[in-house]
């Protein structure tokens, strides 16, 4: 009798096409909505999500999250530091600034996320912190995180 293989598929490519189809919804709806503010915030969402996978996945490979001084750039450039040769990346194409134009922050070990990393757009006004839907930072933590500021 001969065995089957069973092959399924892992949580990093889940991840992947999830990220995927976030980033392709978005694209649509920065086309077709009226509310173009709105879009970013989507977006910019959606971006964060694809480089806290990514930086999963890096940390998977060098066993540590990059620290700050080599930030989001050790996605897509080889880290010069030690364990360098357990690097496997591109982990993504390139590191895209938010929808209004600056560029992502990244802090490690994290404000919220003190085990890893806090990645924040700070919104349509550039400035940490911020007031209103558009201006406030967008990060990867939940909301009851910033209640407990």
């Amino acid at each position: 009798m001969r065995k089957r293989s069973r092959r399924g598929f892992t949580l990093i490519e889940v991840l992947v096409v999830v990220v995927i189809l976030t980033i392709l919804a978005t694209s649509v709806m920065l086309t077709v909505t009226s509310k173009p503010d709105e879009a970013r915030v989507a977006r910019a969402k959606a971006d964060i999500s694809t480089y806290e996978t990514a930086l999963e996945q890096f940390r998977l490979d060098m066993l540590r999250y990059p620290d700050e001084e080599e930030g989001l750039r050790a996605l897509v450039q080889k880290p010069d530091s030690e364990g360098a040769d357990r690097w496997k990346g591109k982990y993504v194409k390139r590191i895209e600034k938010d929808p209004w134009g600056h560029p992502y922050a990244y802090v490690c070990p994290g404000y919220y996320n003190p085990e890893g990393f806090d990645l924040i757009s700070y919104g349509a006004d550039g400035q940490e912190g911020g007031e209103g839907q558009y201006d406030k930072d967008i990060g990867n933590w939940s909301e009851e995180d910033e209640k407990l500021e």
